[in-house]
């Protein structure tokens, strides 16, 4: 499985670790990753994704994930989100 948000796409970024004597060995800095389940409404059933813990926070700010999917525009979505969005258009119409 990759390290990367099902919905907002953040992955891992890659830089160095700088010694005192300014020695550069490269490192990776992962994102922090969290299997959540979120109930839609429109839908019905529970969602299982993973998360990065800042999209949510972005999901509860906006009050669920499906008035975030709804309101967020497509190009700041991944494919999977947008499945999942037009699926909940679809259940909500």
């Amino acid at each position: 499985m990759s390290r990367r948000c099902e919905i907002s796409g953040k992955g891992v970024l890659t830089g160095n670790n700088v010694s005192h004597a300014q020695n550069k060995t490269r490192r990776r800095f992962l994102p922090n990753l969290q299997v959540t389940t979120f109930l839609s409404d429109a839908l019905g059933e529970k969602v299982k994704l993973k998360l990065s813990t800042r999209t949510i926070r972005s999901i509860e700010k906006n009050g669920g994930l499906d008035s975030y999917l709804l309101t967020c525009p497509d190009d700041k979505l991944t494919d999977k989100a947008i499945k999942l969005k037009s699926k909940i258009r679809k259940a909500a119409a």
